[in-house]
Order: structure tokens, then sequence, then C-alpha cells
């Protein structure tokens, strides 16, 4: 079966993240001041050949921890979905 993995990658809430302090400076400068707190992440879609969708969600986390994310700076989430 195939299985479709979107991985949403985000910085720690506790760290400071840089590029959506940038955005958010520069909406505010746009004059979007009702806009706040900007964070920037990854958003990563997978296909996975799996038996069943444990193995799917193994595979993804799997992937997410040793490549997509950087665990002492990022946290993810997955989206899992059978497509076929």
């Amino acid at each position: 079966m195939t299985y479709k993995a979107e991985i949403n990658v985000m910085p720690l809430k506790e760290l400071l993240d840089p590029q959506g302090k940038a955005v958010t400076s520069g909406l505010k400068n746009l004059g979007l001041d009702e806009i706040s707190n900007v964070r920037i992440g990854k958003h990563i879609y997978l296909e996975i050949e799996a038996d069943s969708e444990e193995k799917a969600k193994s595979s993804a986390e799997e992937s997410c921890k040793k490549l997509l994310s950087n665990p002492i700076m990022e946290y993810f989430e997955i989206d899992l979905e059978e497509v076929g």
C-alpha cells in the first residue's frame, strides 16, 4: 500500500526563531500590525510504500529523527494518509 505523509517541522517554542522575527518585522513595516509571533518551519511531503499504517508511520518518524529534523532545535508532526 502507498501512504502519503505530510510532515511539519517547526522550531521548538522555547527557542528564538530569527526568520520568524524578520518576517514579523517586515509585515509590520508593510502596515500589517495585526500579525505577530510568526514562526517559520518546513513542510515535507513523502510517499511511503508499506504493508501497514504502523510501518509507514514508523518510516516517517525515523526519517524525521535521522534526517529531516534537528531534535535539539525542532519538533515535527506527521499527518499520514493511505492513498492506494
